[in-house]
Order: C-alpha cells, then structure tokens, then sequence
C-alpha cells in the first residue's frame, strides 16, 4: 500500500463504517476507500484533481461504481474544492451533513434498492450538574442570556466533541463556577424533540461531589451563583420544576443507596473506548 493510499485509509476511518480497503480503481477514476456496506467515500484533500477535469473523472468514476455494484456514494468536499459542489449536484448528488471546513455529500446508486443512507446526527447533548456540599447547599447558578430572567438552574452545558457525559459536567461546573468536582452518580436523562436547530436534545443530568468551596464565576456566561440550601432551592418561585424534581431524585437516591456507575470499557473488535452506565449493583455494607 502506497503512502498517499494509506493517509486516505487513515482519513476515513471512523468508528460506524470501520474503512477496510483502499479501493483499487483503473486510471482517470477516483479511488477513495470502501466501507464494509460497499459504499465508497472520497476526499477532496486526498485526491485532487484539474477543476477542467473533475467533470469527466467523476461521471466515469460513477459508471465504474455502478457497473461494479456500489451502493453509497460518498464525497467529503472541503472549502479548497468547493468547485465540485455544484457538479455533484448536477450528477445527482444530496447532501448529508457539513461542518466549518467541509461538506459530505452523497448518491445512492443500486436502483433495485431503497435508499438505506443513515441521516446525519440529529441529537444534540447537555449535560447539568447536582453538586451538593457537606453543608447540604446546592451549587445554583443563573445565566446572563436565561429564558426567564434572574432564574436559578443547574451548572452545566453542552458535550463537546470526543467528550464523556462525565467530562463534561466537571468540566461545565469548573468552567462556570471554578468549583472542582468528581463524579459520584448519575441523577436522570432528559428527552425532548424539536430543540436548537430542529435537533433532538438529551440532557444528562448527575451529582458530582465538590473539592472546593471559593465560588468565581464566568463572568461571560453566568450573572450570579452561590450555594444555596436545598429547601430554598426546592421551594425557590425561580427554579424552574424539572430542576426541583432532579434534586428529589438525587435526595432519593441518596436515602435509598442507588448509584448508577459509569465504567471505561474497550470495544473487542474496535479497540476502542468506551463507557457504560449502569446500575451499581454492588451488596451494601449493613
């Protein structure tokens, strides 16, 4: 395997298509990579070519693909090639996702088949933070650009890419309030539909024991946070429902001896990590 064909088996690699093969193509075809559902995906930044050219390399690239029974078609574009964008368009190309630097797009070619293309992401995650210390105050904060003004809700924000739920509820609180945090349980998972940017959203909320007691506060993004007592919290005309509930079932777990752990597993095929949540079944201590 040649370099350049090893640095696009490297870039496409991802952990739903697992990339197996550099596809072996005749000469004036894009190569790209083959994933294990017959598809094929192209990077722009792999493999260049002529602006005059890409035309003709593509229409016979695609009749290639189709005399070999290709199904899913897939062009990574990025901004220095924009120029394919509209001659993939032309040739029956949709698109599926994009971010700052690129655009995939894609073309389903069996003609006996329905199209069996997975849509992009559709669920964005945040997580939020029950950080109670040893003086059972609650760590509360409200937000300067806050849905009803002058609110108190739970530290917290969205999961940032290759993030745990974990990582990043320490890191939200640290961020927010400059309280240092370790995990202790998970509280409760929240669903909704038709949230920021017609996503999904999944919020997961859980407690984390505190390491520190001096608040400082992102003076970008909070107008105020202190430790407040639980009963004010529970019984405050400016903490919306949802969070007063979330804080019943932390006191709840807490009477009843219920965590729900989170492990570091590896993946036996991918070797890959990951983490489970679950249950800890563990026997009590009488």
């Amino acid at each position: 395997m040649s370099e350049q064909q090893d640095n696009i088996l490297n870039a496409a690699d991802s952990w739903f298509n697992k990339y197996a093969a550099v596809e072996d193509a005749p000469e004036g075809i894009f190569k790209g990579v083959s994933d294990r559902f017959n598809g094929i995906t192209v990077d722009s930044n792999l493999e260049t070519c002529l602006p005059d050219k890409f035309t003709s390399i593509l229409q016979k690239s695609l009749a290639y693909w189709t005399e070999s029974r290709k199904r899913g078609i897939w062009f990574k574009v990025h901004l220095n090639s924009s120029h394919w964008v509209p001659e993939l368009v032309n040739n029956d190309f949709k698109f599926h996702h994009a971010k700052e630097n690129f655009v995939t797009m894609y073309r389903w070619l069996p003609s006996d088949e329905s199209v069996n293309i997975p849509p992009y992401a559709h669920t964005m995650v945040g997580v939020g933070a029950i950080v109670v210390n040893k003086q059972n105050q609650i760590l509360a904060v409200s937000e300067k650009n806050a849905l009803i003004k002058n609110s108190w809700k739970l530290p917290g924000g969205y999961v940032e890419p290759s993030e745990n739920f974990v990582e990043a509820a320490i890191r939200e609180v640290q961020e927010e309030t400059s309280i240092m945090t370790k995990f202790d349980t998970v509280i409760a998972i929240r669903h909704a539909h038709n949230a920021g940017f017609e996503c999904s959203d999944l919020y997961i909320v859980m407690a984390l024991t505190p390491e520190n007691k001096e608040i400082k506060k992102c003076e970008r993004e909070i107008s105020k946070c202190e430790w407040m007592n639980i009963d004010d919290y529970l019984n405050h005309p400016k903490v919306h429902e949802t969070n007063r509930n979330f804080l019943r079932l932390y006191l709840k777990y807490k009477e009843n001896g219920i965590t729900l752990t989170c492990k570091d597993e590896v993946h036996q095929i991918l070797k890959k990590q990951y983490n489970i949540y679950s249950v800890d079944l563990a026997e009590k201590k009488c």
